[in-house]
């Protein structure tokens, strides 16, 4: 039996950055190539307990589970992984990465030192933020 590593108990992430429309314009085509797309804009004060503008991306039809909250501070040594289907996904993800402005950190290529089937490309997002796309299933 296969083990499905591609679940996870997180329901939503917001990551802070200190300019929202340059990490929209980034992230908006980069991860629409692996099927994530933008679903809400909230203004600044639309709640109480919400002072600032965010944008939620996720799988349409279902929910927004990627916040982009604007007016913060990156935090250091972030990391952010999106579970893609496929190895080729990888390389699109890392491919649209490259053209909307990341920097290079590792090439799509297997991980066996995370489990035999991890393959994975890590990019720098504009903000500083390493992103990563993975396929947890063995080459087909």
């Amino acid at each position: 039996m296969t083990l499905d590593r591609s679940g996870s108990r997180i329901d939503h992430l917001n990551v802070a950055v200190p300019d929202l429309a340059a990490a929209v314009a980034f992230y908006e085509p980069v991860l629409a190539a692996i099927g994530i797309t933008k679903m809400l804009e909230i203004p600044p004060n639309a709640t109480p307990n919400q002072p600032t503008a965010m944008t939620g991306f996720g799988l349409a039809d279902v929910k927004p589970y990627f916040w982009l909250i604007d007016g913060g501070t990156v935090g250091t040594n972030m990391h952010l992984a999106f579970t893609v289907d496929t190895r080729d996904d990888v390389a699109t993800f890392y491919r649209a990465a490259l053209a909307a402005g990341a920097t290079s950190l590792l090439e799509p290529a297997r991980h066996p030192e995370y489990h035999d089937d991890y393959y994975g490309a890590f990019v720098q997002d504009p903000h500083g933020i390493n992103l990563e796309a993975v396929c947890h299933r063995a080459s087909v």
